[in-house]
């Protein structure tokens, strides 16, 4: 089929075909950059806690007197333990899926000015790391006389663990062993690097940029403890564990928010996300229904309008394939024109999310995706009128010339 008569007949509706293009370039730009971050939250939910979540509990407190917090951490430790069902307690400044507790800068050169990197510092007893369920990967865990008191925010402790894929990101190329990294005036080398271990509050840019540290429960440690039980057990656990915080401890408050089984702490970590994804979800149907609502609103009425053009080349021997096939390229040819626009438009959406959202760059994937959608989606909303325009007789359409 020629391209040159449609080219012909679109320039005569200049005004339509530029509403529709406009409207399918709109589509694109918000398809590509919806999808992107449907697929991107989709991601995140799916992130590795690094942790055994089915088995875990995790009880934070508020209001923990500094002054007793080391005779409180050893009444609750004890408490704890001796739950049924309960095989070990750590305790530590906070767990995957809740608040920050140790987030900080730190340097990879100790006389460097600048604090070039960030991660969140996890600080744990010796039961920690195995009460979790972390994995090591390479190196060892912590010796006993490696564990230190609290000092303002980390512990005095020389050793560092630290997640396997950032110390690739850290010193890539580099075995970590022995690497030293270093925040305010404490220096602490690596020791140990485990498989994985998530932030507790976890972002497409900064998921597992953690390390762990070596600290003894007393002030500065006490308000964080994890259970470690059986998947069967662990919401009875909950309920006893926080019957147990009012007996043994009725000045201090469980954070609700923070505590619970690990399993509903995820749900409830990334309930906001679920939502986002799902109403983003909704305006991309919506959004393409409008616009096959709009491609087939103008494919009917020029095929209204073109009723006796029809009848004519069908009385000069167009088949019903050939009508059909003009209408289907024509909207090809006006999709096609707004989908280039559209990729335009989806990047200026994607630096103005990256602006003011701090949100990733739109991978180029999504742009072919988004373009496939389209066409897809035009060639199915304009096949209605165009089976209508194939199957009007020539008799029909020319009993008015």
């Amino acid at each position: 089929m020629q391209i040159q008569p449609i080219l012909a007949a679109l320039r005569r509706h200049r005004l339509a075909v530029f509403l529709i293009a406009m409207e399918i370039a709109l589509a694109c730009a918000i398809l590509c950059n919806a999808l992107f971050l449907v697929f991107n939250r989709i991601d995140m939910m799916r992130v590795r806690s690094g942790v055994d979540e089915s088995r875990l509990v995790v009880v934070s407190l508020e209001g923990v007197d500094k002054g007793q917090a080391a005779d409180l951490a050893a009444r609750l430790r004890a408490g704890f333990a001796g739950i049924g069902g309960v095989e070990s307690v750590g305790i530590g400044n906070a767990v995957p899926f809740t608040q920050r507790a140790g987030e900080m800068g730190f340097r990879l050169i100790a006389d460097d000015m600048h604090y070039t990197q960030q991660g969140h510092f996890y600080v744990g007893d010796p039961q920690f790391a195995s009460t979790l369920g972390i994995t090591l990967a390479s190196g060892r865990w912590f010796t006993p006389d490696e564990y230190g008191p609290m000092g303002d925010f980390l512990p005095r402790s020389p050793s560092a663990l630290i997640d396997a894929a950032y110390a690739r990101k850290l010193w890539p190329g580099q075995d970590p062993l022995g690497k030293s990294v270093y925040t305010g005036t404490s220096a602490y080398r690596v020791v140990g690097t485990y498989a994985a271990l998530v932030r507790p509050d976890p972002d497409p840019q900064a998921r597992h940029n953690t390390l762990l540290l070596a600290g003894i429960p007393g002030d500065g440690l006490a308000s964080v403890y994890v259970l470690r039980t059986t998947p069967e057990q662990a919401a009875r656990v909950w309920s006893e564990a926080r019957a147990l915080v009012a007996r043994v401890a009725p000045t201090v408050v469980v954070d609700l928010p923070h505590s619970g089984t690990m399993q509903g702490l995820r749900s409830a970590y990334f309930a906001p996300d679920r939502a986002m994804a799902g109403l983003l979800l909704g305006v991309i149907a919506a959004l393409l229904g409008i616009t096959a609502l709009g491609i087939v609103g103008l494919a009917s009425f020029w095929v209204q309008q073109r009723r006796r053009q029809i009848g004519v080349r069908r009385a000069l021997g167009a088949t019903r394939g050939d009508i059909l096939h003009y209408f289907q390229t024509e909207n090809f040819l006006i999709v096609t024109g707004g989908i280039a626009l559209g990729m335009t438009l989806a990047f200026g959406l994607n630096l103005a999310l990256m602006h003011f959202y701090e949100l990733p760059r739109l991978p180029l994937a999504y742009l072919p995706a988004g373009a496939l959608a389209l066409w897809l989606l035009g060639q199915l909303a304009v096949l209605g009128p165009a089976l209508r325009a194939a199957a009007v007789p020539p008799v029909v359409a020319t009993r008015s010339v």
